[in-house]
């Protein structure tokens, strides 16, 4: 069993996995850079360790000065959240060889895994279905060219260690082929300090969806249902929900099966994503497996009424996944909405500063994720996501009603947020109807109704 654990993250999610350690009965240990020392996984937390200045390459990213953290709080594992270092395999591989649980995956699995190109093979060897492109790493512009034509125009060249939309770039023709090639690759360099590229053919007008799995130290690996990530600004995503519009029984036994064998493939343990596009004519592809806990992971626990953080830790404490899991049922409809300090009206710019007022909406079925409050400084150094707003009705319909109405009781003030533009995607024809795809925000008019949402 464990008795105390580090979480090696900040923001929203830090403070989702102190509350899960808590209901567990774990004692915590929370790491803050200087810019934190105020932020309420800081408050909440039963010990606080600063580990650096602001910057994340100088506190978050420090393996090191985590993994001595961790030592002299007696901590017996270390939790990653998402994002920072909770993909990275040889910090995985340092807290193994530091006697600290590494609540994930092993290493060997988040390298395999993060390497996009092995892991194509590995699914395809599995038996899941994959989108067509090269066998493997591209390895110089005149490569990439062959295996465009191989495969045919528009492609996507994408960072082997990518995630987040980094790395990643469009191709329509030859003549952008030099200039895609060495953008991306320089942009994977910075992000990852990996540049190797791979190319896949661009499915064009396919969905973005999900697959939540769960594997116990056991072998037990389960899936809980599928999430929507269609819309999504630069590969970013901005609002999930769980079901999928596009999803009927049929493919979810589907979607979910292949899941599964996915994960199985690789002998996976504790929560994990596997990430597929839908065309428009029913096909599916794997794009990706994400070994971690996802931002959108709370549409999930609404519908099913699973509590994913503490799954994650008992799977890390060799506890079986209970067996109801097995036959899950989703009960009613989950949205959930990104609000990011960004201001829409001019192209999304990050918006750091004090929050002057901040009331969070509540009411039925209205869960909120969120490490500020009144008086809080946003700092300009980390990923701008301040809240999350996930509602849950008995059906998608009431679930968007519900969401339409959080947003308006949400009030922020002293910096700018997404939220405007949450309203507006809410109250578009196309959303309500679920007639989406990855592409809907390239021609969403904003900015023309933009009056009527101040």
């Amino acid at each position: 069993m464990l008795k105390k654990i580090l979480i090696a993250n900040r923001g929203e999610i830090a403070l989702r996995i102190i509350r899960a350690c808590k209901e567990l009965g774990i004692s915590t240990v929370a790491v803050h850079s200087t810019a934190d020392e105020l932020s309420l996984h800081v408050k909440f937390a039963d010990e606080a360790i600063c580990i650096g200045p602001p910057a994340g390459s100088d506190s978050y990213l420090k393996k090191s000065q985590i993994i001595s953290a961790a030592e002299v709080s007696n901590a017996d594992a270390i939790h990653p959240g998402y994002g920072f270092l909770a993909e990275d395999a040889d910090f995985a591989q340092m807290c193994e060889d530091n006697n600290l649980k590494f609540i994930g995956p092993s290493a060997k699995i988040i390298n395999l895994m993060g390497n996009k190109a092995q892991a194509k093979k590995t699914m395809i060897k599995a038996g899941v279905p994959v989108i067509p492109g090269s066998d493997g790493i591209i390895t110089d512009i005149s490569h990439a060219k062959i295996i465009a034509k191989k495969i045919g125009f528009p492609v996507l060249l994408k960072a082997t260690a990518g995630g987040g939309g980094k790395g990643m770039r469009i191709v329509q023709k030859e003549e952008e082929i030099e200039k895609a090639f060495i953008t991306a690759s320089n942009e994977a360099q910075k992000a990852f300090g990996n540049a190797e590229l791979y190319m896949e053919k661009l499915v064009l007008n396919a969905r973005h969806i999900e697959v939540q799995i769960l594997g116990d130290s056991f072998g037990n690996i389960v899936h809980l249902g599928e999430r929507e990530c269609s819309i999504q600004r630069r590969h970013q995503k901005l609002i999930e929900e769980s079901p999928s519009p596009a999803v009927n029984k049929e493919l979810r036994e589907k979607i979910g099966s292949f899941a599964v064998k996915a994960a199985k493939a690789v002998n996976y343990t504790s929560a994990g994503t596997v990430e597929f596009l839908l065309d428009q004519d029913g096909e599916l592809y794997f794009i990706e497996m994400n070994t971690r806990i996802q931002v959108e992971h709370p549409v999930t626990e609404m519908v099913t009424h699973f509590d994913l953080l503490k799954g994650q830790i008992k799977c890390a404490m060799d506890i079986k996944n209970p067996d109801w899991l097995k036959n899950f049922k989703i009960r009613g409809h989950a949205i959930e909405c990104r609000i990011n300090a960004e201001d829409p009206y001019h192209n999304f710019r990050p918006n750091p500063g004090k929050i002057i007022n901040f009331h969070a909406p509540g009411g039925p079925s209205t869960r909120i994720d969120t490490h500020v409050y009144t008086g809080y400084t946003i700092p300009p150094y980390y990923d701008s996501l301040i809240a999350k707003i996930i509602t849950h009705g008995e059906n998608r319909e009431e679930a968007i009603v519900r969401m339409k109405r959080a947003l308006e009781e949400f009030i922020i003030t002293g910096v700018e947020t997404t939220i405007p533009f949450h309203k507006a995607i809410l109250q578009d024809k196309s959303f309500i109807s679920g007639d989406f795809h990855t592409g809907f925000l390239n021609t969403f008019k904003f900015l023309k109704i933009k009056e009527t949402l101040k």
